[in-house]
C-alpha cells in the first residue's frame, strides 16, 4: 500500500535534529566541566587564603614570643627571669602555643677569639680524624688573622689558589658565623653540626658552660658528646632558685652568674590547626634607633609549615 500526502505522526527525526542533540550534550558537558573547574579553583583559592592567614598569624605570634623573651631578660628579678641556657619555655599567646629558647651568647664558641686547641677538640668531637682536625683548626685561624703567613698545616691564599679556588682567606675577623663556610675544608655537613654552638659576639676565648649548648661544650677538653648531652640535661633540670651549679666531667661547677647583653632567641608558634612558624634572632639589649629596647644583630625566618 502506498502512503500518500500529509504527516501521519510516525515519521523519522531528521539528521539535523540528531546533530543538534549531540551539540547540546557536548555543550552541557563543557559547562559541567567548566563549573567544576571553577568550583575547584575557588576552593583552592579559599584554602590558600586560609593557609596564608594562619601562616601570618603564626609568624606574628612567633615575633610576639621573641618580644616576650626580651621582656623576661630585662626583668630585674633574677628568680623570675628566664635562664638563657637554651632550655625550652612553653606558654600560650592568644590561641597559639609558643615554644621559646634563649641562649646567652657567652655560652657559645667565638670563632674570632677561640684558639687552635679548642677548635681541634671541636672538630675531633664531630668525628674528624686528628689530621683533619689539626688542618681545619689552623685554616680557621689563618682565615681571620691579619697576615699572609701560613701556619703549620694551615691555609693561606697560595693554598687556596693551588686548590683551584679563586678567593683566599679574608685575613680579618669573621663578621658572621656563616662566613666560616668559606674556609677551605669546612663542608656544609660539618657546618650544620657545629653552627648552633658558634658566635662572633661573645669575644671570649671559650664558652661559658653555664649557658653553652651541646655543640659548644664539645670544644672543651676531655668532653665527649654523651657527657655534653648529660650535662645540658642536668642543667636544664635546675631552676634559678636552686642556687646549685652543674658539675662538668672534670668536677668544675658551672653556675650562671651575672647578666649578658647578647642573646640568641628561637621562638616557634603553633596554631590550633597545626600550622607553625618560627623566627630566630640574635639580639643585644640596650636600645636601638627605632626605639626598641634591643637591637637585632642577626635575623632568620621562613620556617613556615
Amino acid at each position: 500500500m502506498t502512503r500518500t500526502g500529509g504527516n501521519s505522526g510516525y515519521g523519522f527525526a531528521s539528521p539535523q535534529s540528531g546533530i543538534a542533540l549531540v551539540m547540546v550534550l557536548w555543550i552541557l558537558l563543557l559547562v559541567t566541566i567548566s563549573t567544576g573547574a571553577y568550583t575547584l579553583m575557588a576552593r583552592m583559592d579559599v584554602l590558600e587564603a586560609h593557609t596564608m592567614l594562619w601562616g601570618t598569624r603564626a609568624r606574628m605570634a612567633a615575633e610576639a614570643g621573641l618580644n616576650l623573651a626580651v621582656l623576661s631578660l630585662r626583668d630585674p628579678d633574677e628568680f623570675a627571669r628566664w635562664i638563657p641556657d637554651g632550655r625550652p619555655y612553653e606558654l600560650r599567646f592568644q590561641d597559639a602555643i609558643l615554644e621559646i629558647k634563649v641562649t646567652d651568647e657567652r655560652g657559645k664558641l667565638d670563632i674570632n677569639a677561640v684558639d687552635e686547641v679548642a677548635l681541634q677538640q671541636l672538630f675531633l668531637n664531630n668525628e674528624l680524624d686528628d689530621d683533619e682536625a689539626t688542618y681545619l683548626a689552623a685554616a680557621v685561624k689563618d682565615w681571620n688573622d691579619p697576615d699572609e703567613m701560613e701556619r703549620p698545616n694551615g691555609a693561606e691564599v697560595e693554598t687556596y689558589l693551588a686548590s683551584g679556588l679563586s678567593v683566599g682567606p679574608g685575613n680579618h675577623s669573621f663578621v658572621m658565623v656563616d662566613e666560616l663556610m668559606q674556609v677551605m675544608g669546612i663542608s656544609w655537613e660539618l657546618f650544620q653540626k657545629i653552627e648552633p654552638g658558634l658566635t662572633v659576639f661573645s669575644q671570649a676565648n671559650g664558652p661559658n658552660p653555664a649557658y653553652a649548648p651541646v655543640e659548644a661544650l664539645l670544644a672543651l677538653p676531655d668532653m665527649t658528646r654523651d657527657e655534653a648531652l648529660n650535662f645540658v640535661a642536668e642543667r636544664h633540670s635546675q631552676d634559678a632558685a636552686s642556687g646549685l651549679g652543674t658539675a662538668l666531667p672534670n668536677g668544675q661547677i658551672a653556675m650562671a652568674r651575672g647578666r649578658g647583653l647578647t642573646y640568641s632567641i628561637q621562638a616557634k608558634a603553633t596554631m590550633p590547626n597545626g600550622v607553625w612558624d618560627q623566627v630566630e634572632a640574635t639580639i643585644r639589649l640596650g636600645g636601638s634607633p627605632d626605639g626598641r629596647p634591643f637591637r637585632i644583630l642577626r635575623w632568620r625566618e621562613g620556617f613556615h609549615h
